[in-house]
């Protein structure tokens, strides 16, 4: 199996910087780039492979041509790929939004739900987010609120600093604030409901649609405590992330079980198998088929692994 290095698509939302170009050195054309898919089969942004025979195919079109074996057994209980993981450069603030879970999303949209995870890249001294409610309240509460334009009143708003990781189920009322870049593991699943924007209009003069209705329907009136895990960023059915922290050597192994994708965070070096030596850099993307076996990875770096437990 090879090691396939992987090119993301971008998206250029009105709220994003340019942090991903500069620091990540991340391929887009244009003054915003808000968000790279770095992993994903999704048909609003798909990644493509960018070494070896099967380099400009989509990561869907490779799937398609070495069968479903390189995703692993544990992915056989999933209709589609199943993650997506982003860079998210927030220069100012992300709609507060929430997302169903796959009983509702399969329902109402014919996809999954979103469950999902942030890790905090960088923030600024002041730089903030919005994870839940600050209280139990009723869903006419919640209501009035958006409608009244004082949401922001009743959300929790947590202080954030870099190395934070959030895990943010289905139901949650969530928002990455102004001056943070993050890196996001979710389910692979486009579904958003937003619920405030802060007006906002394009350079159209366009606002944004909002999803009142089914917000309010998926959205958990309760206060959100974040969990957190002693042995992984995070773990749970849909995906298992871990922080790997290499300076020199590290050896590892990919089974049967689930393929591998490794996250650049910081630093550089090289990754090698029997077949294939990489060089990759902060802001790489990196996918190692199920039953790649194993590898070697040399360097002074910090990486994400993503597994499918």
């Amino acid at each position: 199996m090879a090691i396939l290095k992987i090119k993301p698509s971008t998206k250029d939302y009105l709220w994003g910087g340019h942090r991903l170009v500069d620091e990540y050195s991340i391929e887009h054309d244009g003054d915003i780039c808000a968000e790279a898919w770095l992993l994903s089969c999704h048909k609003d942004g798909p990644s493509y492979i960018d070494s070896g025979e099967y380099k400009g195919k989509s990561l869907n079109e490779y799937i398609d041509i070495k069968g479903k074996e390189v995703l692993g057994r544990n992915c056989e209980r999933f209709k589609d790929f199943p993650v997506l993981i982003k860079f998210i450069d927030a220069k100012d603030d992300l709609s507060v939004q929430v997302h169903p879970d796959d009983e509702y999303a399969l329902a109402n949209e014919g996809q999954y739900g979103k469950t999902e995870m942030w890790y905090v890249l960088d923030a600024l001294p002041d730089s903030s987010l919005i994870y839940g409610l600050n209280s139990e309240i009723s869903k006419e509460e919640l209501k009035d609120s958006i409608l009244n334009n004082t949401l922001i009143d009743v959300v929790d708003r947590v202080k954030v600093n870099k190395g934070d990781t959030f895990f943010i189920k289905p139901g949650t009322l969530h928002a990455i604030g102004n001056g943070l870049l993050v890196l996001e593991v979710q389910q692979n699943s486009n579904v958003t409901y937003r619920i405030y924007d802060y007006d906002r209009a394009d350079i159209n003069g366009n606002k944004r649609e909002l999803h009142i209705d089914k917000a309010l329907e998926v959205t958990n009136l309760n206060k959100v405590i974040n969990e957190k895990n002693d042995e992984h960023l995070a773990d749970c059915d849909y995906f298992t992330a871990d922080k790997i922290e290499i300076d020199g050597e590290y050896k590892g192994y990919v089974d049967n079980d689930s393929f591998l994708s490794i996250i650049v965070i910081d630093g550089k070096g090289i990754i090698q198998d029997s077949n294939d030596t990489i060089e990759f850099k902060k802001g790489s993307s990196l996918f190692l088929p199920a039953n790649s076996k194993e590898f070697i990875i040399e360097g002074n770096c910090v990486l994400l692994f993503t597994r499918i437990r």
